[in-house]
């Protein structure tokens, strides 16, 4: 469904109730991955704060631009880690292939969310929930648009 939202609690609360959708449905065979996809200012990293604050991360999330991965300990039942990555500065997809990214897509028990998900798109799970943001006529303003995974 698709969303408009006029300001960052609004774009958090959009992510809040995603989260709740992906609690409720539990662990699948492998990590629950999320690609946020849009320009820059559109609203990814607001959804990501919206997103790990309602899974329970206390600490400040910024996008790990020059980290690349921020790895959280999660206190939900169902999953245990959640990895904020953001592509932006990757050169490559194999780039996020050699930090470990395909071990953590195996793990049931772990929720990945990266930003600039199009940089990567091609070595991601097919069953991956994609978010495309965009900016809005007026200035607070964004679309927030998931892709149906595939099945």
């Amino acid at each position: 469904m698709i969303s408009k939202t006029l300001s960052v609690e609004a774009t958090q609360k959009v992510a809040e109730n995603l989260v709740k959708k992906i609690l409720e449905a539990g662990p699948r065979n492998g990590a629950v991955v999320l690609g946020l996809v849009g320009d820059l200012g559109a609203g990814k990293t607001t959804f990501a704060q919206g997103f790990a604050r309602a899974l329970g991360v206390k600490e400040k999330i910024t996008s790990p631009t020059f980290l690349i991965v921020k790895s959280y300990k999660l206190e939900v039942i169902s999953f245990k880690n959640f990895y904020h990555i953001d592509a932006y500065r990757l050169n490559s997809p194999q780039e996020l292939l050699d930090l470990g990214l395909a071990d953590l897509i195996k793990n049931p028990q772990n929720i990945i969310l990266i930003e600039w998900a199009d940089k990567v798109m091609g070595i991601l799970p097919k069953n991956s929930i994609f978010i495309d943001f965009s900016h809005g006529e007026k200035d607070e303003e964004r679309t927030i648009a998931p892709r149906l995974p595939a099945s």
